[in-house]
């Protein structure tokens, strides 16, 4: 069997996705309601995300109020933060910051969400495992402080060097194995 080749698809997800077969038990109206739903969600995280980058950027804070965004743009500007930035380990890892920051031996990275979904702290993880690699620098030599702004709340967390080394381990690991895998494919 030949089978049709998609790679414009590869790393996308579709709507009515296999993974997520709940739509199964939708019926029309269900289906419209929560693709507009979640379309306009996603539309407005991304608009939302932009004017926080160009915010931090400008270094104009917000009035002080417990909404997300206020606290996240102002906690970005008053850290001194980079929005949007990439942490880099190989093409098969990489991803981008919300906010970044790293003096005096503290790496911060703040992480602005405007879902309802409850966000994990793994990603924010992923992103100082990222940093370290990138950076030759060791979770050990560094404190490193998280924060997830989600819902009116901040999430803190300090992960310690158990937390980061698996994470570690497992980016070189699979980086090398996906590596592998590509090579042998060509």
């Amino acid at each position: 069997m030949n089978f049709n080749k998609h790679s414009r698809l590869e790393g996308q997800h579709a709507f009515l996705s296999p993974s997520r077969g709940s739509w199964l038990n939708y019926d029309e109206d269900k289906l419209v309601l929560v693709y507009e739903t979640n379309k306009i969600a996603r539309e407005r995280g991304i608009k939302y995300h932009e004017l926080a980058s160009q915010l931090i950027s400008l270094g104009q804070k917000l009035p002080k109020s417990k909404k997300t965004l206020n606290m996240y743009v102002n906690d970005a500007i008053g850290f001194r933060m980079r929005p949007e930035q990439i942490l880099y380990y190989s093409d098969n890892c990489f991803g981008t910051a919300d906010a970044i920051s790293f003096r005096n031996g503290l790496l911060r990275i703040h992480d602005y969400k405007s879902g309802v979904t409850p966000a994990r702290m793994d990603q924010l993880e992923i992103y100082a495992a990222l940093f370290c690699l990138e950076y030759k620098t060791k979770p050990s030599d560094i404190e490193i402080e998280l924060r997830i702004y989600q819902s009116d709340e901040i999430l803190h967390h300090n992960p310690t060097v158990e937390d980061l080394a698996p994470i570690v381990d497992k980016i070189i690991t699979f980086d090398k194995l996906i590596t592998k895998i590509k090579t042998e494919e060509v």
